[in-house]
């Protein structure tokens, strides 16, 4: 391991987490002079915004606002990137804190072309995590179309004869297979912690057949089943025997607004089950789609004029009851129970597949960094605005859609420039 050191403090900020949010307060502040350092621990930036098909308000594939970032990123000179990185600790206080910053090895280095040759070559698999592990890739592979770095990886557990065919194949000199993992140090005088969200895990969901049943998805796969890049190139299908879908459940606050796992509303699951809905009538336009909710939730005149727009399609119903009971039935299809809120009846309904609508865990509920942070009790960000210095940013802070999560980054990118001021 080696130890280097970089930047003086005063008009430098740190910037864990490279999603949209991430971008976003690396961008603002870079752009207005400052040195920033932006730390991500996946091998490129995108965050979850990359893995969606598309997302609001304008239904824009995710391409169409990383691509934009990334070129502003690529002609930023204020501006140092690690991926693979991990922030150890922060110690110091405001205007003067000192980071360490753990690098794993890519084994790539940047002579990569992404030509793909030791891709080719390379026979090993590994479940492909971009997919949420619905798929498998090569132990050599370019983490996506879209990824920033372009550059390839080859993962720790490949297999050493993998390992060496691919720096055979390789014309470039780009595959070293002597990186090592490394320690930096860097000086900073403000640190935003846009961390993320994890989807929650459904397994941890007792009563709604995750993980027992296979016809029963989350959202966020149906998101990457619906993405021409993902595991099913844009086909939704179920995953037990590839059937196109004709009967289809969503249940909403799979585990949200539960003091058993998320006590809170993750204020995305809603328009994100309206949205699916979307792209399944798309496909398969005699479809029937019954949403089970507690509450729509709908913030704001676009988002409550896109439900009123899909209210109208006859083969979309909506249910006012909680999801009690899922069982299979024949032939993989998954029985639903609910008691609709409104009449008082029991609703048993057989259906093709059901979607669990899980909602947004934040990135360090479960593994908190060594840092001067305060969290709340569900594991969000509490920023302390008077102390500065350390801020959460995104849906590191609060659960958010993109639009928020830009909007509350260019707070923070203002607040930690605010910390250098002072």
């Amino acid at each position: 391991m080696t130890i280097d050191n970089a930047a003086p403090a005063g008009g430098s900020i740190l910037v864990v987490g490279g999603g949209i949010s991430g971008l976003t307060t690396t961008l603002e502040a870079a752009e207005v002079g400052y040195e920033v350092f932006l730390v991500e621990k996946n091998p490129s930036l995108g965050g979850r915004v990359s893995q969606l098909n598309q997302y609001f308000p304008k239904l824009c594939p995710p391409t169409c606002g990383l691509e934009i970032n990334y070129r502003r990123l690529k002609d930023s000179k204020n501006i140092k990137v690690f991926t693979l990185a991990e922030v150890e600790k922060v110690e110091g206080a405001p205007g003067n804190y000192t980071a360490t910053i753990k690098i794993s090895p890519r084994y790539v280095n940047e002579h990569c072309t992404c030509c793909g040759e030791c891709e080719k070559v390379c026979e090993g698999e590994i479940d492909n995590e971009y997919n949420l592990g619905m798929n498998k890739s090569k132990a050599a592979y370019l983490p996506n179309n879209m990824a920033f770095p372009q550059r390839y990886v080859l993962s720790p557990s490949i297999n050493p004869e993998d390992a060496k065919k691919c720096a055979e194949a390789c014309k470039y000199g780009a595959i070293d297979l002597e990186m090592e993992a490394k320690i930096i140090t860097v000086n900073v005088g403000a640190v935003v912690w846009a961390t993320g969200w994890t989807p929650y895990d459904a397994t941890k969901i007792d009563n709604l057949g995750f993980g027992k049943y296979q016809n029963v998805v989350t959202n966020m796969m149906l998101e990457r089943m619906a993405a021409k890049n993902g595991p099913t190139a844009g086909k939704i299908m179920r995953p037990s025997d590839e059937k196109a879908p004709a009967t289809i459940a969503f249940a909403q606050c799979a585990g949200s607004r539960d003091e058993n796992h998320l006590s809170y509303c993750s204020y995305i699951c809603c328009m994100a089950s309206l949205k699916h809905a979307t792209y399944i009538r798309e496909q398969y336009p005699d479809a029937k789609i019954t949403i089970y909710y507690i509450d729509l939730r709908t913030p704001g005149y676009k988002y409550e004029k896109f439900y009123k727009q899909l209210k109208e399609d006859k083969n979309v119903f909506f249910v006012k009851g909680k999801v009690a009971e899922v069982s299979e039935a024949s032939n993989g299809n998954i029985t639903v129970v609910a008691e609709d809120a409104v009449t008082g009846e029991k609703k048993r309904e057989t259906v093709d597949m059901l979607v669990l609508a899980t909602g947004m865990a934040p990135s360090l509920a479960d593994n908190k960094p060594q840092a001067d942070l305060k969290f709340n009790a569900e594991g969000f960000i509490v920023n302390d605005f008077e102390k500065g210095g350390m801020f959460g940013a995104g849906c590191a802070n609060k659960p958010a859609d993109v639009v928020s999560s830009n909007q509350n980054a260019t707070g923070m990118a203002l607040k930690a420039i605010q910390s250098l001021r002072r």
